[in-house]
């Protein structure tokens, strides 16, 4: 493994610095046999690093907090691609940025040199809280009643490394909207939070609604509204709360059945509100003040730019500035959408991209969901010139978001659980649409999103015509063909309520161009004026549309190329393998020990900086694992952490009653009861770590009785 000493020591962060020497511990351990395999995932997934398709090939996933990212960031992440990676910066659905084809041994030396300008790996994977997601055009949208950014400024840095939220049972995301527009998408997140601003004695008061519980995947549910308005105060304090809820309540055993939605299907909302109220007393903070400064202004260019280069095309030009550019609520300022397919741009064309962004608009780049990016504070005088110049890269395509703007993941590219080809069949599409349907580059209604496998890292959950990748089987040759699952009707309304696509037919892969044309026109010749697809959809009846594909499903007349995936040139065959988007579950009792003597120990590290709350969780923790430990030692199967307690004490209640009294339940639970006071700290430490060697005992015996 190269030396990365030179990088740590231009960071000032001892936090961060030991982070990475952690990781770098952890994977000669890893190659020296010396730690669990699936331990060591758990621990490199929340560090950003992913295991690729291709063997001995990492993806290294870079957390942009609600897409913000300064010029110099992606003059960095650009470097980094070119020196340790492919070459490539892949913008993602979440506001992050993805490299590939990175060595596992170089990973904490590029971690070192990304954290040089503020950029971190860290939880961007595994069981973790999630990139904490923003509406692209928060600070600058006509609708918003307030600039969220430094609101989910505030969340991802709260939650951070924060104990209760490392080890979780499934990821969990949050994220924020700019207007009632949803401009985030909070329908489809863990948490949601959407402005809003009501008036008290005479005053504005800010606030959010909250909405909880929503997610995607191959089980797709909408959130539901917790608050109409909590005060702004509040929301760090809320989701802390719901994030120990989710913890302890939450399934640990069956992965499909792991995220906060069925938590919340299972028990409702109204108790999952109430197990929120009994958290209160154990959180540091009933009320956190979010600094409305953390974000600072961004610097604008000095001057008005010129491009020396001529503008050849003004017709291409107006389209351009017909979908791509939108007046701020700024004025005298646009900002600008720039349309990449399937969010890749070299390291080489990012330089560049760099500079034009610095000769024309502000400091501050948003990466967005669909992909792409957003400039902000264009002069109108510039925006030739800006538009000249992108042209040159390629970056100036008109239809930012629209019906021509796909969304694909990168599937069978690089990703474990592709299953079929999403990137080249997205490319496919575009092009149908601009040869054959070129007046759908200003429709804002339909969206189309494409994924590889059910998962729905493509949002094909929520397209107005989804695709994800499938497999169907001949019957008459029994040969295997790539296919594609269509869905429809999903979105968000004018009105900004979201909708959740249907799954209507699989058809093979090589006829998605072939489902297009058969949905476009067929709205052309049916949809009433101004009527919205997902409207349209719900009118017409999923069977209506079912009835309309089926045709395009029959294997009766295929062709020998029906049997090639996209971008391919041999016979098609499923090659996935075990995905790793949602971290793994460890139940192997050394794993667990360790793990329970490593949280003893950082209970105590927290204690002594006086981060009482922290010590508390993380010696919480010791009781959770030294119990589910003997558990496991002893075959019981445990789900939830819940469910840890009742049956540690069905199972070894008598064995602890010197240690914990009457119930384990109980004495454990005293978490909840207390403040996060310095003098319960330190009992609660004390405790669990008698309880911990009193666990060690009791293990030795029962391994002798064996």
């Amino acid at each position: 493994m190269q030396s990365f000493r030179t990088e740590l020591e231009n960071l000032d962060n001892p936090v961060v610095q030991q982070d990475i020497i952690d990781l770098a511990a952890k994977i000669e351990k890893f190659h020296g046999g010396d730690i669990d395999p699936d331990k060591f995932r758990s621990l490199r997934l929340a560090r950003g690093v992913y295991g690729q398709r291709q063997p001995g090939n990492q993806m290294v996933r870079i957390k942009i907090p609600f897409g913000k990212m300064t010029i110099q960031q992606m003059r960095r992440i650009a470097d980094i691609s070119t020196e340790y990676g492919g070459g490539n910066l892949h913008a993602t659905t979440r506001q992050d940025i993805q490299i590939h084809y990175v060595s596992l041994d170089r990973t904490p030396e590029l971690w070192a040199k990304l954290e040089q300008d503020d950029i971190t790996l860290r939880e961007a994977c595994g069981n973790t809280v999630r990139n904490v997601t923003g509406s692209p055009i928060a600070g600058i949208d006509p609708n918003e009643p307030f600039d969220v950014s430094p609101y989910a400024q505030a969340v991802f840095k709260y939650f951070l490394r924060n104990p209760i939220c490392q080890a979780m049972g499934r990821k969990f995301k949050i994220s924020f909207s700019s207007s009632e527009k949803d401009t985030g998408i909070s329908f489809i997140h863990d948490i949601g939070y959407i402005p809003k601003i009501k008036m008290v004695d005479g005053k504005e008061v800010r606030g959010f609604k909250v909405m909880i519980g929503g997610g995607l995947g191959a089980q797709p549910a909408a959130a539901v509204k917790a608050y109409d308005f909590l005060e702004e105060d509040q929301i760090i304090p809320f989701a802390e709360a719901l994030l120990r809820v989710f913890d302890r309540y939450g399934e640990r055993k069956r992965r499909v059945k792991a995220r906060f939605k069925f938590l919340l299907a299972d028990i409702g909302l109204e108790e999952v509100m109430k197990l929120i109220q009994e958290e209160w007393k154990s959180l540091s903070t009933k009320s956190y003040k979010i600094d409305t400064n953390a974000v600072p202004k961004p610097a604008l260019p000095a001057t008005i730019a010129f491009s020396d280069k001529a503008l050849i095309n003004p017709e291409r030009f107006a389209l351009w500035k017909e979908t791509n550019v939108h007046p701020q609520k700024q004025e005298g300022y646009y900002y600008v959408e720039v349309k990449v397919p399937n969010g890749d741009i070299g390291a080489a064309k990012a330089h560049k991209f760099a500079d034009i962004i610095g000769k024309y608009a502000a400091d501050d780049i948003r990466v967005t969901v669909n992909q792409g990016y957003i400039l902000r504070y264009v002069k109108e005088d510039s925006l030739k010139s800006l538009f000249t110049e992108l042209d040159d890269l390629n970056l100036a395509n008109p239809g930012f978001d629209s019906t021509a703007d796909i969304i694909a993941c990168a599937g069978t590219d690089t990703c474990n659980l592709g299953i079929s080809n999403s990137t080249r069949v997205a490319l496919e599409l575009e092009n149908v649409i601009e040869r054959e349907f070129p007046e759908l580059i200003k429709n804002n209604d339909i969206k189309i999103k494409i994924s590889g496998c059910p998962n729905s890292c493509g949002h094909h959950g929520i397209a107005s015509i989804g695709f994800h990748g499938s497999s169907l089987k001949n019957k008459a040759n029994k040969k295997v063909l790539p296919a594609v699952q269509v869905l429809l009707g999903g979105g968000i309304d004018k009105d900004g309520d979201g909708y959740i696509a249907e799954k209507v037919i699989k058809v093979p892969s090589k006829k998605a161009p072939d489902v297009l044309r058969v949905l476009f026109n067929d709205y052309d010749d049916n949809a009433e004026e101004g009527e919205y697809y997902a409207t349209y959809f719900r009118r017409q009846g999923k069977d209506y549309f079912y009835q309309l594909l089926k045709f395009l499903a029959d294997t009766d007349n295929l062709v020998d190329s029906d049997y090639v995936d996209w971008g391919k040139d041999q016979q098609f065959k499923v090659e996935t393998e075990v995905g790793e988007c949602a971290g793994v579950i460890i139940d192997l009792f050394a794993t667990l020990m360790f793990e329970a003597e490593e949280k003893a120990e950082w209970a105590k590290q927290a204690y002594e900086l006086d981060h009482y709350a922290d010590s508390i969780y993380h010696a919480y923790n010791v009781f959770i694992n030294g119990a589910k430990a003997l558990l496991v030692d002893r075959g019981v199967s445990v789900n939830t952490q819940a469910g840890i307690m009742q049956s540690f004490d069905e199972e070894f209640g008598s064995d602890f009653e010197g240690v914990v009294g009457s119930s384990y339940t109980d004495f454990v639970l005293r978490i909840k009861q207390n403040e996060p006071t310095k003098e319960w700290a330190e009992k609660y430490i004390a405790e669990a770590d008698a309880y911990l060697a009193r666990v060690k005992e009791v293990q030795a015996a029962e391994a002798e009785t064996v």
